[in-house]
């Protein structure tokens, strides 16, 4: 069974649409609304836009602190969003596909700024109080994190109906 082109068209389209969205907003948040001078925005009790420059991936790990670093991580980046969008290209179920997309354009987002100015542009703050639940991230990190989750969860539930399905269709014995 072959992936079906009007998948993978619906998953470029969606990558696309994420990068662009993503690019969108952080040229705002640098040009328009001068986050990077201001460093930080209030928008509401619990949310404001903050300046950050994420020189490493998920959570500050591995930080470029060189300017090799940074090109090595820029080369790690470009390698994971490869193999997502292959698997995203091979990708036979629509949910999968466009989770993928969602992850790849995420990622491709982030690459261009680090190509671009050595670091991630993070703005999105949400906090409570002192508390804050994640770091401070922006649209790409959140498309990321959002298509992982589809993924685990597609995972999961489809791996316990399949299972559901193998112990049903199981002939039974002590009849």
């Amino acid at each position: 069974m072959t992936a079906n082109p009007k998948f993978r068209l619906q998953g470029l389209m969606l990558a696309s649409l994420i990068f662009i969205a993503d690019q969108a907003v952080k040229f705002i948040m640098i040009g328009p609304l001068a986050l990077q001078s201001r460093r930080q925005i209030h928008l509401l009790p619990q949310f404001s836009l903050t300046w950050a420059e994420n020189r490493g991936v998920s959570m500050g790990f591995l930080e470029a602190g060189s300017e090799l670093e940074r090109w090595a991580l820029v080369g790690l980046t470009a390698l994971i969003a490869t193999v997502v969008a292959v698997w995203m290209w091979r990708e036979k179920l629509k949910g999968d596909v466009l989770a993928l997309s969602l992850v790849l354009g995420g990622a491709l987002g982030n690459i261009v700024d680090r190509v671009r100015y050595g670091y991630v542009v993070d703005y999105a703050d949400l906090h409570f109080g002192t508390f804050r639940p994640f770091y401070i991230f922006n649209l790409a990190d959140a498309a990321i994190t959002i298509g992982v989750l589809i993924l685990l969860a597609r995972a999961f539930l489809m791996r316990e109906k399949e299972v559901v399905q193998e112990v049903a269709s199981e002939p039974n014995l002590s009849e």
